[in-house]
């Protein structure tokens, strides 16, 4: 299918890359179809279109990325809806991908979401923006080392 995009113009998308939020994204329930697009100009960002509102697309950049010891812990709630028993503990890069989501605020140092990443099942690609149990990590992790700053 093709979809086009308020920021990257129509686009191809593999009915198999499509990633289905169950519940939405807090604030966004009610779009639940993204795709994850990479950008060779903006290398080591990732770019989650909506596929329902042209115009909606957020900033993210893998967990591991920004903190290399980065520890995923999730409710059984949330790994309930991505299709996990709820005591399991999904293994970053072989079962799950974790992203942080980006805030840019002007005059301020880019900051990073750990307290909740986006968390997509890779062989469902089905995904939660699941949030910590526990407080090991913060809403607006600063400052972003500067090899992952890719803003100018």
């Amino acid at each position: 299918m093709t979809f086009t995009t308020a920021h990257f113009g129509p686009i191809a998308v593999d009915e198999t890359s499509i990633i289905e939020f169950p519940e939405g994204l807090p604030g966004f329930e009610d779009r639940r179809r993204f795709v994850a697009l990479q950008q060779p100009a903006h290398q080591g960002l990732v770019f989650l279109q909506s596929l329902e509102i042209a115009a909606l697309c957020f900033l993210a950049l893998p967990v591991l990325s920004v903190r290399p010891d980065y520890r995923l812990a999730m409710t059984p709630e949330d790994l309930k809806l991505l299709g996990f028993p709820e005591d399991h503990s999904p293994e970053i890069g072989s079962e799950v991908v974790a992203l942080a989501i980006l805030s840019l605020t002007e005059g301020e140092e880019p900051t990073v979401n750990l307290l909740s990443p986006v968390v997509i099942h890779t062989q469902t690609r089905r995904a939660v923006q699941a949030i910590r149990p526990d407080d090991r990590y913060g809403c607006r992790e600063a400052p972003l080392r500067e090899e992952v700053a890719v803003c100018s």
